[in-house]
């Protein structure tokens, strides 16, 4: 097997997605419905099926770190669009194309009588291009140029129905927010070429020792440190860490299959990715690693919290879509890179299983996404029933299913670092789990089993009854007509089957290459650098207990995470099925815990407040002092000082002949006394 990848082959993956968009996007009223979804949804079936036969090869010990094309350059400095393939890019190649192929046919039956049909496909097209030229760049520029484009097409995702006042309020959250991490990220990469005089990741790998002897210039702070942690705060937008979270949520106002696509495989994963690409750099600062390491505890922890008081379908799968990336910072914090990779590929599946499944449950209620206008859906939609039953499962770390496999092993490999902060982190993972089965499995029992509350009336608090009582709900139907639901097409269905599969099987088959296997020594695959750091002797020992994923399997109801997580549906169950009216008595006995989890720790007021306020006040300020006083008085000013000088002037003019002879001597003299002075000196 050749040990170069063929450069024709790895431009085919990216590119035959972004010809499916661009065709869809300038021709889609030619084309019509039927020719946008097919061009699109062939574009990235060649991608994927290219990807697999990337990552076969990639397997076989083929790798590939060249550039594709120089766009310019000054002085020594290139800037290029290139590709690094690895295991590492390989893997998320074959995730990302995956997801989005399946996402791509289930938008056929979704988005079947929405208009901007054609536009909606274009954009998920492009979309997928974006994140591939994110993953397989090998320099800066390239990983800059994919990471600030998937940032735009969400924007044009989440405000896809841009007459929604919502939406438009969601997508501009999401786009202001990505800018505040994107500026860490830019000055993170201005650092790292200001002092490696590269943008290639070779070279600033290369020169990571040298750099990590710097001090931040006028501080005793580490240089590396400092890039490191500006580097990370982009990852902490694009893959919604806390604090900047805030915007994942309310994006779901977009579309359901762009929920899939970009809280499942793509944008949110990101920020992952890009800390695992970059620990060669990482390794090097301790610092970085323990911030890394909180910021993940902290929004695996309390964002789960949140995933408890949500009663809109997809806000849940959102919540907890936060968690699990908590889940995946916390082992990049701790040196598992290969971990939280694994973590990322079974989290892509049984997280885009929820997200298609919930989109199922939601066309099936014909729109409604309140879970309390929901209850027993099983006999009414028994395959989108099982299916979510299945993410579920996975989700909360049930032995033999995927999620079981990668979550259990970041607990492993927190519990075994002594890096500052993983003693929080450790705890944080732990009672997530808990908090994960128990929100998760209050989605399963209120929208598929218990009462058939859709044959009453809604829920008065429900959006859909609010908009009944003005006027504006049921689209003109009698509202005591039941709308009884009903499953949804093959189109719909088959997606979620094919991504139930994997969800199942692929933590079993991947555990022992990814982890404790050969899969990663061409995780740099210049450097030949298996991305492992200080964590490596705790992958050994785990690796040491490993006995395969069936010992693995059994051997975990003797720990205590599959235990918290029985208890979890146990509380879920017992609330919701057999007690149903102790949930409203714990909210108003715990009103003020309730109404802070409601208000999402009040993030969003504080931002509006603190910053929004005062961005406006500084804003106000500058334009009232900088604007009105500075520039408007210096440009004022000058203005009447010229009319003032005008008016003085006027007197010499007039019209005498004398007058003017005069002036002209006065002239001559005062040259004259010049010239003589200076001629003196």
């Amino acid at each position: 097997m050749a040990t170069t990848l063929n450069e024709t082959l790895l431009l085919a993956i990216p590119l035959a997605p972004l010809a499916g968009s661009l065709i869809a996007g300038l021709f889609g009223n030619t084309i019509g419905r039927a020719g946008a979804h097919t061009v699109t949804i062939l574009g990235v079936a060649i991608a994927f099926v290219l990807s697999c036969i990337t990552l076969f090869d990639v397997m076989g010990g083929a790798s590939f770190n060249a550039t594709v094309y120089e766009w310019m350059s000054v002085g020594s400095l290139k800037f290029e669009v290139g590709f690094l393939i690895d295991s590492l890019t390989a893997l998320m190649m074959v995730v990302v194309t995956f997801v989005s192929l399946m996402v791509h046919i289930y938008t056929i039956g979704y988005m079947a009588e929405e208009e901007g049909y054609q536009r909606f496909f274009s954009y998920i097209a492009l979309f997928t291009f974006s994140m591939l030229m994110l993953v397989m760049s090998n320099n800066f520029l390239q990983l800059f140029f994919g990471w600030e484009a998937v940032g735009l097409v969400s924007y044009l995702l989440i405000g896809f129905y841009f007459k929604r006042e919502s939406a438009i309020y969601a997508n501009m959250k999401a786009f202001l927010v990505n800018r505040v991490g994107d500026f860490g990220f830019l000055l993170g990469i201005g650092l790292l070429l200001a002092f490696g005089g590269s943008l290639n990741y070779n070279d600033i790998f290369a020169k990571g020792h040298e750099i990590a002897a710097l001090t931040f210039p006028g501080t005793s702070w580490n240089l590396l440190t400092v890039a490191c942690i500006c580097l990370f705060i982009g990852a902490m937008g694009k893959s919604a860490q806390f604090p900047l979270h805030v915007w994942l949520p309310d994006s779901m106002e977009g579309p359901t299959p762009i929920s899939a696509l970009i809280h499942a495989a793509t944008m949110v994963t990101a920020g992952i990715f890009m800390v695992a690409r970059m620990s060669p750099l990482f390794e090097l600062s301790e610092a970085a690693l323990s911030f890394i390491v909180v910021i993940g505890a902290i929004t695996a922890l309390f964002m789960g919290f949140l995933g408890v008081v949500q009663n809109d379908i997809k806000r849940v799968v959102a919540y907890s879509t936060l968690s699990q990336l908590g889940y995946m910072t916390v082992a990049l914090g701790v040196s598992a890179y290969p971990v939280a990779i694994f973590h990322l590929m079974t989290h892509a599946f049984f997280k885009a299983l929820l997200f298609l499944g919930a989109g199922s449950v939601i066309i099936g209620m014909h729109h409604d996404q309140d879970m309390r206008n929901m209850g027993g859906l099983r006999k009414y939609m028994p395959i989108t029933w099982i299916t979510s039953l299945i993410g579920s499962l996975a989700l909360i770390g049930t032995p033999f299913f995927s999620g079981f496999y990668s979550k259990d092993s970041i607990i492993d490999a927190v519990k075994l670092s002594h890096l500052p902060g993983s003693g929080f982190a450790y705890f944080a993972v732990v009672a997530s789990v808990f908090v994960t089965a128990l929100y998760s499995f209050r989605m399963y029992f209120l929208v598929f089993h218990g009462e058939e509350r859709f044959r009453g009336p809604k829920h008065p608090e429900s959006p859909m009854a609010i908009e009944a009582a003005h006027g504006h709900g049921d689209h003109g139907h009698d509202e005591h007509h039941v709308h009884v639901p009903h499953e949804s097409p093959w189109v719909i269905w088959v997606p979620l089957v094919l991504l139930a599969i994997p969800s199942v099987i692929a933590g079993a088959f991947a555990i022992q290459p990814l982890l404790f296997g050969d899969f990663f020594s061409h995780g740099v695959a210049f450097q030949n650098v298996i991305f492992v750091g200080e964590n490596h002797e705790a992958l050994a020992e785990m690796g040491k207990e490993f006995q395969g994923w069936a010992a693995m399997g059994a051997h975990a109801f003797s720990g205590l995470p599959v235990w918290l997580a029985l208890a979890g549906v146990v509380v879920a169950w017992f609330f919701y099925m057999k007690r149903p009216e102790l949930p409203a008595v714990v909210s108003r006995t715990f009103s003020p815990v309730y109404k802070l989890l409601a208000n999402a720790y009040y993030l969003d007021k504080i931002n509006e407040i603190v910053f929004a306020r005062g961005a406006v006040a500084i804003g106000r300020g500058l334009w009232k002092e900088g604007d009105v006083v500075v520039i408007d008085g210096v440009v004022n000013g000058s203005a009447k000082f010229i009319g003032w000088f005008a008016t003085v002037i006027r007197f010499l003019q007039s019209g005498y002949i004398y007058h003017y002879a005069f002036a002209m001597i006065i002239g001559m003299l005062g040259l004259l006394t010049l010239f003589v002075t200076l001629g003196g000196k």
